[in-house]
């Protein structure tokens, strides 16, 4: 999209709140009415999140974007349940916080740029009128536009629902009109309240089914498989595990995949497939709880890319990073972009030089999206590791180095992650680079043999940091075992999973001879990590046999001692003292246990300041409440009264 104003993020923060209630007011009507916005759509969540921040009770937060034309003599309908806006995030992190809201699995598809609509059908199944989304409560009367509409039946099988979706005009129609207009989704908003319904039906417009009304189910996934019963096409949902893997996969296939598609996707939608946690979670004044926008530009810019280098990751991944000509993304300065990897240079026919298009997702990761000229040459694909020389390897989109054993830039990688995991303070990547480059430490058991003498060797090492580097690593030598477990660099085996199989199995014996099904049928580990939790440890024995000469393992659940042993806590909203994971840590240290989720069992509930002082009660403070409602002994505190336990 092409938009007249840019307002930065430095700008928006210098805003006061009557300013910022204005802008979002203004772009709201511009959207939604004038259908002719100047801003991207991230610089206004940007506007609404720093409102949020400052003003949380603003009554602007709670008001629904509106379609309703001032001065037109149209017929309105009111709907008979709210047609809410979407809450919307930019990272994972976000979106991973919103999914340990709920159980079960999630429903995705894509955020079509479209225009939201409902359709009511009679008792005889029949289209009885249509309307535009509106106020969120009162929309436009649209009834004889939508049957010029396509993929909108008119007669179906089953009496009195109603069918929501998204009308948009497909990429291939807009291409005859965009000399005129700015952008489809724009167009097709004009297009569907056209005065006279035959009108429309000469812009080409299509309809995305996406949910069903007054009918009873018990999960998402099943109005979806009734609405492609009845005619309806549904924009390409899935059904996947709510994994953080799987879901950002699926951000990733959708901007990969948005330049191939015949209509506009700003992002992906997901859904809680339960219904039942649907209705628990409920909804706030302006969107429901169940349910996010994971959308994909932070900031998007244009530039020239200059050369290509190749970096290779401790997995043996030899991955593209592009040097661009500087350009400014969500008020950082960019200059490196990441190009995905060997099959994403190949699809995108990345040249160099090139003309192209970056987007900094979430404000956070600069991606080049597309090559928009490409008059220079095609990137050369090296067939030697750039760091030792082998030969490297394409497997499926990915191009490895085929001596990931002996490669350079990979050992010091797998190094620098056993260091960090088992918290032996004082080696960074220098003094990890230059050991191995000495030939001192090659492995990680080659730690366990280091002596003072051989770090005074070296320049700039003096006798104090010498003793302090040595004596961090004698204090490694015993270690719980999930520490353990995750400091070998075994694919899904991080924090959660490997205190998860500590606590299920206690002893390494008993997890490496566990088999891939026995693990799988574990709560929160599944097929996948059971597959490379199994795999991983058969070709990580040598390496942990060899570390057992030097390292004691903790085993069995941790015993809890300490003020808090016995007692389980669950933080929820923003603390304003320190991070979530410091605050888990403490708990932990004083020998309290993190919960996974509210429930009977759980001592603590943890609010944090802002929205205690708020009174923003999200889905875990309600239900907490309500637990406690019926005599459970759960206890509700604030990130002070938290504090003051600790300290005490």
């Amino acid at each position: 999209m092409n938009y007249m104003k840019k307002i930065t993020p430095q700008e928006i923060e210098k805003m006061p709140v009557p300013d910022l209630e204005r802008e979002i007011r203004h772009h709201n009507r511009l959207y939604f009415v004038e259908n002719q916005p100047e801003i991207s759509d991230e610089a206004f969540d940007r506007l609404v999140e720093r409102l949020k921040k400052i003003k949380p009770q603003s009554p602007v937060l709670s008001e629904i974007g509106s379609d309703l034309r001032k001065g037109v003599d149209v017929p309105k309908i009111r709907h008979r349940e709210l047609m809410l806006s979407l809450d919307k995030c930019y990272k994972i992190e976000d979106l991973m916080d919103w999914a340990g809201k709920f159980e079960g699995d999630v429903v995705v598809s894509p955020k079509i740029d479209g225009t939201a609509v409902e359709i009511r059908y009679d008792a005889q199944g029949a289209i009885e009128l249509a309307a535009t989304r509106g106020s969120g409560s009162i929309g436009e009367d649209i009834t004889p536009n939508i049957f010029f509409v396509k993929n909108v039946p008119w007669d179906i099988r089953v009496p009195n629902i109603e069918v929501r979706g998204e009308v948009y005009m497909p990429l291939s129609v807009f291409l005859k009109f965009k000399t005129e207009f700015a952008n489809p989704r724009n167009l097709a908003a004009g297009a569907l309240k056209q005065k006279m319904g035959k009108k429309t039906g000469e812009y080409g417009l299509h309809f995305f089914a996406y949910d069903i009304r007054n009918r009873p189910f018990k999960e998402e996934i099943e109005k979806i498989e009734l609405l492609k019963e009845l005619g309806f096409t549904p924009a390409d949902p899935k059904l996947i595990r709510k994994d953080e893997k799987e879901l950002q996969g699926q951000w990733e296939y959708y901007l990969s995949a948005r330049k191939d598609l015949d209509y506009e996707v700003d992002g992906i939608v997901l859904k809680a497939n339960l219904i039942r946690e649907q209705e628990r979670l409920g909804f706030t004044s302006h969107h429901p709880r169940y349910a996010i926008a994971y959308k994909f530009q932070g900031d998007s810019g244009t530039t020239t890319l200059r050369t290509v280098e190749w970096s290779v990751a401790r997995t043996g991944v030899i991955t593209p990073i592009g040097m661009v000509d500087p350009v400014e993304l969500s008020g950082a300065q960019i200059s490196r972009v990441g190009l995905h990897n060997y099959g994403m240079v190949k699809k995108l026919g990345v040249t160099v030089p090139s003309k192209v298009l970056l987007v900094r997702a979430g404000g956070v990761i600069p991606y080049l999206q597309e090559v928009l000229s490409k008059k220079g040459k095609p990137v050369p694909i090296p067939s030697k590791c750039p760091s030792c020389g082998a030969p490297t390897q394409v497997r499926d989109d990915f191009l490895y180095c085929t001596n990931a054993k002996g490669c350079r830039r990979t050992k010091v990688a797998e190094l620098k992650h056993f260091v960090d995991t088992m918290e032996i303070d004082g080696f960074g990547g220098v003094w990890i680079e230059k050991l191995y480059d000495e030939g001192l430490v090659e492995n990680p058991e080659d730690l366990y043999t280091l002596t003072k003498g051989d770090l005074l060797n070296f320049e700039r090492m003096g006798e104090i940091l010498a003793t302090k580097l040595i004596r961090n690593i004698e204090g490694s030598r015993k270690i719980p075992l999930d520490q353990f477990l995750r400091a070998l660099g075994i694919r899904e085996l991080a924090k959660h999973s490997s205190k998860i199989l500590v606590k299920e199995f206690g002893t390494l014996k008993k997890i490496q001879e566990t088999s891939e099904e026995e693990l799988s049928t574990i709560h929160t580990i599944g097929p996948v990590i059971a597959h490379e939790a199994v795999e991983g440890l058969k070709k990580k024995r040598p390496l942990i046999e060899k570390l057992l000469k030097h390292i004691a393992l903790i085993e069995g659940a941790p015993v809890q001692k300490g003020p808090l042993a016995g007692k389980s806590f669950l933080f929820t909203g923003k603390l304003a003292a320190m991070e979530r994971g410091e605050a888990e840590k403490l708990v932990e240290k004083h020998g309290g246990e993190i919960a996974g989720g509210v429930s009977k069992d759980l001592s603590y509930l943890v609010i944090g300041s802002e929205g205690y002082k708020n009174r923003e009660k999200g889905s875990k403070w309600i239900k907490a409440e309500k637990l406690v409602e019926k005599g459970e002994r759960l206890k509700l505190i604030s990130e002070e009264e938290f504090l003051k336990m600790v300290e005490k």
